[in-house]
């Protein structure tokens, strides 16, 4: 773990969750497994507040617990999972492109909440549903469930572990930390709910204090009384499923860019034929025949079948092996391989050098076509900056340079955890520029203010205002003002655009190395 990593969650942490649980977060992450007595000593917190922060913690995945076979119970932080909070609003973006509006904000109250029962996630997102909807107008709980039942489906949500019935002995004492289980069958079992309603929306003040309202609560108050029934099974967000489904985009981009775009859909095909029974590490997909494929082309595609036999061979003949054959049976059987290289724009030297594997300098020169004096100088900066590493061969034992041989070489593992930790070296972004001023600085201060007049103006607006006093309360801001407010919306929407573009380079090189490192 790097100190870029440690300050990057550190940060998240203290956005997120507050300074009580960003405290014990880095704690944990800086020192590995700790007890409770440990935490609570070196933190100098509280036992209520180090309990409440640990729960926390716990909801959302971030930490989890390990009961020792002295008896106590050591906590650990899961640092990489502190770092996907950075990606949760592609996750959101992702359901919402997959799932429409429903599925987005399911996965944003699974995300904001860590873990839910799937009722109350039903109810909650038609609840928000109905509050965008016009007058008049709800959203059914079925739809929602639908939603729900599709994202379960297809491995975007799934089961937490639960902890396991087992028969009360009076005479053993429990166990100081529950064991939770769950069995992989059951992980994507949608329970049968027969939920029946539509969102409401929030009451006006006028409602509030309306004696109605009481009776009306209190016979809420009664009917939530009983549980709900699938109280006690809580969903959680998939995220290695949502990694899979990045991957995937990423391979049929790979292919559309290296043959064209039926290429890119043949094999968008088989990776959605088998994403649910694929694991997310897998090398390979499963085998799929060259029928089945055909099948499931989709239905304005028009390809005849020998065309498709034909793309396939092409694919499975290109060096890059995005798909491997496996079998002559059903037409052929075909996979896509996940261990995929990734496409790079370096320069010409580190391109030649990941091609040749070791080469002198000389040799550089010649088949690069470069003049000497400009590959030397590349070569040193690349060799300075850890992208290239230099070997030597000696041809006598006293290592004389006139009698060594010296080959420059790329170690593409070691290059791409050195580019990851600067990935997450830039990563913080405007968290660590604006935490460092106490008041966030005067464009910031300007960006406070504009949305302070745009809600007064939007309620203002609500309740009838007249066009003038509407135009007094837009004059708050100058024009200079504005004017500084444009550059500011620019400049941040560069920052954000930037910081996916940095996001989508981690999951690369993160992929990257773990196919690389569990490589037999």
């Amino acid at each position: 773990m790097t100190q870029a990593e440690i300050k990057l969650c550190s940060l998240l942490l203290q956005e997120h969750f507050g300074e009580i649980v960003e405290k014990i977060g880095t704690y944990l992450i800086r020192t590995g497994p700790q007890p409770l007595r440990m935490i609570i000593s070196d933190t100098g917190l509280l036992l209520d507040q180090v309990k409440k922060a640990l729960c926390v913690l716990i909801q959302h995945n971030l930490v989890t617990y390990q009961l020792q076979k002295r008896g106590f119970v050591e906590y650990e932080a899961q640092c990489k999972r502190v770092l996907r909070i950075l990606r949760y609003p592609r996750y959101i973006y992702t359901a919402k492109t997959l799932y429409n509006d429903t599925g987005e904000l399911i996965v944003e109250e699974l995300l904001l909440n860590g873990k839910m029962t799937m009722s109350a996630v039903v109810r909650k997102v038609a609840d928000r549903l109905t509050e965008t909807m016009e007058d008049g107008k709800t959203m059914d709980y079925a739809d929602v469930s639908n939603t729900f039942v599709r994202l379960a489906d297809t491995h975007f949500v799934q089961r937490c572990p639960l902890v396991p019935e087992t028969p009360e002995s009076p005479e053993a004492p429990p166990p100081p930390a529950p064991t939770l289980v769950i069995n992989e069958k059951d992980m994507y079992v949608v329970p049968r709910l027969n939920l029946v309603g539509k969102g409401k929306r929030r009451r006006s003040c006028e409602e509030e204090e309306n004696g109605e309202h009481k009776a009306k609560k209190q016979k809420q108050d009664g009917e939530s009384s009983e549980p709900p029934p699938d109280d006690g099974i809580y969903w959680q967000v998939n995220i290695d499923r949502f990694h899979q489904h990045f991957r995937d985009q990423g391979i049929v981009s790979a292919v559309a860019n290296r043959m064209d775009q039926t290429s890119s859909e043949i094999v968008r095909t088989m990776l959605r034929m088998s994403e649910v029974t694929t694991s997310s590490s897998a090398p390979y997909t499963q085998p799929l025949s060259s029928n089945e494929i055909f099948r499931s082309l989709p239905a304005g595609y028009n390809i005849v079948k020998q065309v498709l036999d034909q793309y396939l061979t092409l694919l499975a003949d290109d060096p890059l092996e995005f798909v491997g054959k496996s079998g002559d049976s059903g037409g052929g059987m075909y996979t896509v391989s996940i261990l995929w290289g990734f496409g790079s724009r370096c320069a010409r030297i580190f391109r030649l050098l990941l091609r040749k594997k070791h080469l002198e300098q000389k040799q550089v020169e010649d088949f690069a076509m470069i003049p000497a004096k400009e590959a030397k100088d590349m070569l040193y900066k690349m060799l300075s900056e850890n992208f290239v590493s230099l070997q030597e061969i000696p041809k006598t034992p006293d290592h004389a340079p006139s009698r060594t041989f010296y080959l420059y070489t790329v170690n593409v593992l070691s290059s791409a955890r050195m580019l990851l930790h600067r990935c997450y070296k830039v990563r913080p972004g405007r968290r660590g520029g604006r935490s460092r001023s106490p008041a966030g600085g005067s464009p910031w201060r300007l960006l406070e203010k504009s949305q302070r007049v745009e809600a007064i103006l939007a309620s203002m607006q609500a309740t009838g205002a007249e066009d003038a006093q509407l135009q007094e309360i837009e004059e708050m801001i100058t024009a200079p003002e504005r004017q500084q407010l444009e550059t500011l919306k620019r400049n941040v929407n560069k920052i954000d655009a930037s910081e996916n573009q940095v996001d989508e380079t981690i999951f690369v090189l993160e992929s990257f190395i773990e196919s690389t490192v569990k490589k037999p």
